[in-house]
């Protein structure tokens, strides 16, 4: 079953075309890898998805619901954007942490102000309060950080920040959790624990988007790779046959360079 259904995705910048008629379907628990040239169109797709950019045609559908028509604005462009937003996990490229909070209190911010919106909050708000604090405490210990929970942002190592943002963004439950290149402001000794991170969720069939430099990561771990160059799509196939047997002569002149 497609969890996410994007078609004829449209952007452009003033003059510039950023992406041009972006399509593709994501299956519940599969990983996606999305690969290509710094410039492709690879940030703003993912910006797209999140509802950080707005599409300048095309439709972006999960679970079977629109979020976003450009030829039928109201089925989507009037719903609450905070509500569209809600149904992807984004992880940036330098985490974007406050440093102001904890790192548990970074990952249990947001489930904590959407708690006060519930009907019941007056009446068991220690109870929820409790149930978010153990529920961040549970996803922090996943992403081995057990003993890092009231550590502050500055506290920790590049590695364990971004494994923070990885249990902010797992928190609230998201259709599909984004990456946006999540190694890429790391050292090359510290991009391993996030990797093995991703892995793991990626056995547990957690669904999810990867725009990644690293090819070998790509192709161990995602089910499906998208090839992107000039806000098109090259080439989309299964992940082991896009990087060992690209079809496209731009494919492999990209791959050559790794």
């Amino acid at each position: 079953m497609a969890v996410l259904e994007v078609k004829n995705i449209g952007k452009h910048f003033d003059s510039t075309r950023v992406l041009d008629d972006v399509s593709f379907d994501l299956e519940e628990g599969s990983a996606l890898a999305i690969i290509g040239s710094s410039g492709s169109g690879k940030t703003t797709l993912l910006r797209c998805l999140n509802f950080l950019e707005t599409p300048d045609h095309g439709s972006i559908t999960v679970r079977g619901e629109t979020l976003f028509d450009a030829d039928n604005p109201v089925s989507g462009q009037e719903k609450d954007l905070r509500t569209k937003r809600l149904h992807f996990g984004m992880v940036f490229q330098a985490f974007h942490l406050f440093p102001q909070y904890t790192a548990l209190e970074n990952v249990t911010l947001a489930e904590r102000l959407l708690s006060k919106e519930r009907a019941d909050f007056k009446q068991k708000k220690k109870e929820i309060l409790e149930e978010i604090e153990a529920h961040g405490k549970a996803l922090l210990e996943q992403m081995g950080l057990a003993e890092r929970m009231d550590h502050y942002p500055h506290q920790l190592s590049g590695g364990q920040q971004q494994r923070v943002a990885i249990a902010r963004a797992l928190a609230l439950k998201p259709d599909i959790l984004c990456f946006d290149e999540p190694t890429s402001a790391l050292d090359p000794e510290l991009t391993g624990e996030v990797l093995k991170v991703i892995r793991g969720l990626a056995r547990q069939h957690t669904t999810m988007i990867i725009v990644t430099h690293e090819m070998s990561f790509a192709r161990d771990v995602a089910d499906r790779i998208i090839f992107m160059d000039d806000g098109v799509i090259v080439e989309q196939g299964d992940a082991r046959q896009v990087i060992d047997h690209p079809k496209e002569e731009r494919t492999r002149q990209f791959l050559t360079k790794y």
